[in-house]
């Protein structure tokens, strides 16, 4: 009997071992095909959580309910499915990282805004996945808000009538990409006028990452990334690309399921280029 227990405890170790060389790989189905991510161990709470309800089934028949093209895909509101709402009491502390930056493909909480939820607290199923852009040096290193105030000031003078018909006509165009550009042409123009510094101090790392990858800037720090994905990045692309109408929700709803594959650490990182961080 002492032999038999003796055995279960070397059995029980065994297995233990073998569960810390591998991990979740998650693969998410849409219509246009597969995306594969991993989850960050640094991220336990929200790590956790999702796995969970991936292993229930209950992202499976969710929507993609919120797409803006270039910025990211919305979906995993679990609750909409029974329609219901999420019970406040459901949410998970932020457990936001510095390190871990919105460049395209990576996956994060969604959450309710600072005003009725100053602590951050992440959705208790609702994540997005980003699309992003790349963004010049200059959009990053300029107060984007100030800018736009200070040209609505000047424009209020009959003096510049002529650049108020250029931003018209671009707004009616909808052509909000332009009318960026517009605004950060007259940076130093407006700044000379005005006698105002329209420049912000920002991260070095936020400017060489995100003049060179896709991404949404001015969410770091601000929602909790968990994830990314390594494998199907086109597949954003292709979620981006539906039509949207009121709410920016798809005017075809469209659907996905999340399967969990466990897969050996090592084979992760030799496949996807992921490097899991050192243990204690």
């Amino acid at each position: 009997m002492k032999r038999l227990f003796l055995l279960a405890i070397v059995f029980t170790v065994v297995l233990s071992a073998c569960d810390k060389n591998k991990d979740y790989l998650v693969i998410i189905h849409t219509e246009f095909g597969d995306m594969k991510a991993i989850l960050y161990d640094e991220t336990p709470l929200h790590k956790k959580n999702f796995i969970a309800l991936a292993k229930e089934g209950k992202y499976d028949s969710t929507q993609w309910h919120r797409i803006i093209k270039d910025f990211m895909v919305q979906g995993g509101d679990i609750y909409a499915k029974d329609d219901t709402r999420e019970p406040e009491g459901a949410r998970i502390p932020a457990e936001i990282n510095e390190k871990f930056q919105h460049t395209k493909g990576a996956l994060a909480a969604a959450r309710q805004g600072d005003q009725v939820n100053p602590e951050k607290m992440s959705s208790s199923s609702q994540f997005y996945i980003v699309d992003g852009r790349v963004f010049s040096e200059a959009e990053l290193t300029t107060d984007q808000m100030k800018l736009n105030q200070s040209i609505s000031m000047m424009l209020q003078n009959p003096e510049y009538d002529s650049l108020k018909q250029l931003f018209m006509d671009l707004q009616q165009q909808g052509n909000y990409a332009g009318m960026n550009e517009l605004a950060l042409e007259c940076k130093g123009y407006v700044e000379q006028e005005l006698s105002v510094n329209l420049n912000k101090e920002v991260d070095p790392r936020m400017v060489e990452t995100y003049t060179k990858i896709a991404g949404a800037p001015h969410l770091d720090k601000e929602y909790t990334v968990f994830g990314r994905v390594v494998e199907g990045l086109d597949i954003i692309d292709k979620l981006a690309d539906v039509k949207v109408g009121p709410g920016d929700r798809p005017v075809k709803p469209t659907y996905m399921s999340v399967e969990l594959e466990m897969v050996p650490k090592k084979e992760i990182t030799k496949n996807y280029g992921y490097e899991y961080p050192a243990e204690d």
